[in-house]
């Protein structure tokens, strides 16, 4: 069986070899660059299973790296986890918004760090359901392909998005807290603020809207989220 690859984007030798050490340690294949620029070209050229990606890059910063990355099709579906050293609320945020899958804060622990990647690496792959075409009204995931359409429209969702869309059309009609999202979304073994929730269903909502289907996300007041055709 093949090693994943993993890509580190950071600008500092110390922390790269750190992470060098620990992920081949891991037992995966690392690879590195200093720089957005060099990074941009290694994730075209390589292919990487998952990116680690520093914010504070010289040149252009990691989190408009993000934003190109969810926009280019080879590159959109990558996981991202964003290396940081700024942990307030607002810039956790921001680094979601950007397309992030998961932030980790820096000085971080490198056991929790390999944690996280293996976590985001099992819920990269969509085998988890027998079919490979969810089908909810005018939407449609193909499991197969990540691809996911409402009526004729393709819309292209991230990593967590098409996870997130993938639970909700699993299971339509049924309210789900915040926590509950986070275990069946995200893991149980991952530690995430519920705050990440909302984030992401922000997020989701807004594809959604250019084609008039945010509605299919219901918050419940008080009780969290249900995913439901909206009555005409």
């Amino acid at each position: 069986m093949s090693k994943s690859k993993i890509l580190v984007i950071e600008d500092e030798a110390a922390i790269r070899d750190m992470l060098n050490f620990t992920l081949n340690a891991a037992d995966f294949e690392v690879v590195e660059a200093p720089n957005a620029e060099q990074g941009w070209k290694m994730l075209i050229e390589q292919s990487p299973d998952l990116l680690v990606l520093d914010w504070m890059l010289p040149g252009i910063s990691g989190v408009n790296l993000a934003q190109r990355i969810r926009q280019h099709e080879q590159t959109r579906t990558i996981p991202i986890i964003l290396l940081t050293a700024r942990g307030e609320e607002t810039d956790q945020v921001l680094g979601f918004d950007a397309g992030a899958d998961d932030y980790v804060v820096k000085p971080f622990s490198p056991r929790a760090l390999v944690a996280r990647i293996k976590a985001l690496l099992r819920r990269k792959d969509p085998h988890a359901l027998s079919s490979d075409l969810l089908q909810q009204g005018d939407l449609k995931l193909d499991l197969t392909s990540y691809r996911f359409w409402v009526g004729e429209n393709e819309i292209k969702l991230g990593p967590t998005e098409f996870r997130l869309m993938q639970f909700f059309m699993s299971h339509p009609n049924r309210v789900y807290s915040r926590m509950q999202l986070l275990d069946q979304v995200w893991g149980d073994h991952v530690v995430v603020e519920e705050r990440t929730v909302d984030v992401h269903i922000r997020r989701l909502r807004r594809l959604l809207e250019p084609v008039e289907a945010q509605d299919y996300i219901q918050t419940i007041r008080g009780a969290g989220y249900r995913f439901s055709q909206p009555s005409s």
